[in-house]
């Protein structure tokens, strides 16, 4: 395809600039040169003359194009938020412009990335000399930062024969990040956070850790930990209340290997991994703890040194927004002797992994057992559903009786490899992956809750 046709396509596709006939005209031209053919067989007429008609009338329609504003008479300005989580649908809105003396019809279509969702082209109208808001809804499903360059937009005046084109160069830097919802509920409301699957997480043993203040006796606090001077003062009953011993070290550990991109019903499962991971992150910021972030596959990927302050979750959301999952398998060997140099002091050390994948890693065990010393580990994987789904079925049949016992057989397996696992030391979990941000903050704060650390 030469250059001058690319162009010329490309003016059917809302690109670049240029002049193109609309549907009207089509319509139009059609039906008369349809009546022109008829009346000119009836009555005999020669083929010239209908051929000079044709014209006549396709050179009068290009009178349209002076009822239509130049395009240096059309300013477009677009406001959009500079940060959207995933899969959350946002706003976007484009102010047209119009200094002419004349009203027209126009489309937009904006140049948003292919992943953005939305409806285009967007119809509109504008008096003279004004201007018009225009506002759709965009939706995007994966993270990254993006460039959006160009606005395109298609105008006609109120005869609507000729539609005149103009591409706009707008440029704005947008990022996808994860979606936060579960870390605004938390930050919202913690005490959701509390229960998973109806177990309640157990307080925390009373007299060990800060003391936090005195207050009134409640019933259910324990009868020791009254003070005895302020009740005699106060002629009221006072009791002490303790709370775990801030700015312990959390690190965060996030597999981005093959295995993480596993699809699940909304997302895949680096996706959950990282809402949960940013979850527990706001989690233990807020009660004063240091958050240390490393991302990984077959080598480390991200750093985030530890620090504390709910300012830190910025620096963590601005370190992991654009991770990817990498072809190859994760290499834990290279990232926990990596760690084993890096973190000195002692921590939580919470894995976001596939525990299937990891229960089959036999040379990690020995750098975990080296850590184990130093630090409490807490690995943390998503449910397998279809495996549970399997086990579930009715054995209708020999096929379905074979598969199921299969499954039960993997379950069985990875039981086995998890007891021998936890015998060392090492905690493991599965979750939903509705519940797996619920079920990390619920760990954490059983952990500290029970001084572990």
């Amino acid at each position: 395809m030469t250059k001058s046709s690319k162009n010329l396509w490309g003016r059917f596709l809302f690109q670049g600039s240029g002049i193109v006939p609309t549907k009207r005209l089509l319509i139009i031209f059609l039906v008369l040169s349809v009546a022109l053919i008829t009346l000119g067989s009836l009555l005999e007429l020669d083929w010239g003359f209908l051929i000079v008609v044709n014209l006549l009338i396709l050179f009068g329609s290009l009178l349209d194009l002076l009822y239509s504003p130049k395009k240096n008479q059309i300013h477009f300005k677009r406001t959009i938020v500079k940060e959207l989580e995933r899969n959350l649908s946002y706003t976007v809105d484009i102010e047209v412009e119009n200094t002419s003396e004349h009203a027209f019809n126009f489309l937009l279509v904006d140049g948003i990335p292919q992943s953005f969702k939305s409806s285009f082209p967007i119809k509109g109208e504008i008096a003279k000399e004004t201007a018009v808001q225009v506002r759709y809804e965009t939706n995007a499903s994966v993270r990254g930062n993006y460039e959006i360059e160009q606005l395109h937009c298609r105008y006609t005046s109120k005869l609507g024969l000729w539609a005149k084109q103009k591409s706009v160069s707008l440029v704005d830097s947008v990022k996808v990040i994860p979606d936060l919802t579960e870390t605004k509920s938390y930050l919202g409301n913690a005490q959701r956070f509390l229960l998973y699957e109806g177990s309640k997480i157990r307080k925390q043993q009373r007299g060990i850790g800060e003391f936090a203040q005195i207050r009134n006796y409640g019933v259910g606090d324990d009868p020791r930990m009254i003070n005895w001077r302020q009740t005699a003062k106060l002629q009221e009953v006072m009791t002490n209340e303790y709370e775990p011993e801030h700015g312990k070290y959390v690190t965060i550990l996030i597999d981005c290997g093959r295995m993480m991109g596993a699809e699940l019903k909304n997302g895949n499962r680096l996706e959950k991994v990282m809402e949960a991971s940013l979850t527990v992150a706001a989690a233990a910021l807020q009660k004063g703890d240091y958050v240390s972030v490393l991302a990984f596959s077959k080598e480390v990927q991200v750093v985030v040194p530890p620090a504390k302050g709910i300012a830190h979750l910025q620096t963590i959301l601005h370190a992991i927004y654009s991770l990817e999952v990498g072809a190859a398998e994760s290499n834990y060997a290279a990232v926990l002797t990596y760690l084993e140099t890096m973190q000195k002091k002692r921590s939580l050390l919470l894995l976001f992994s596939d525990v299937r994948s990891f229960l089959h890693e036999e040379s990690a065990l020995a750098y975990l057992q080296r850590l184990r010393r130093r630090h409490m580990f807490l690995m943390i994987g998503i449910e397998d559903t279809a495996l549970y789904n399997r086990i579930n079925e009715e054995p209708v049949d020999v096929q379905t009786a074979m598969v199921k016992s299969i499954a039960q057989q993997q379950l069985l397996l990875k039981k086995k490899r998890k007891l021998k696992w936890e015998k060392k030391g090492l905690q493991m979990i599965e979750a939903r992956e509705e519940n797996l941000a619920v079920a990390a903050v619920s760990h954490y704060i059983d952990i500290m809750n029970r001084n572990l650390i």
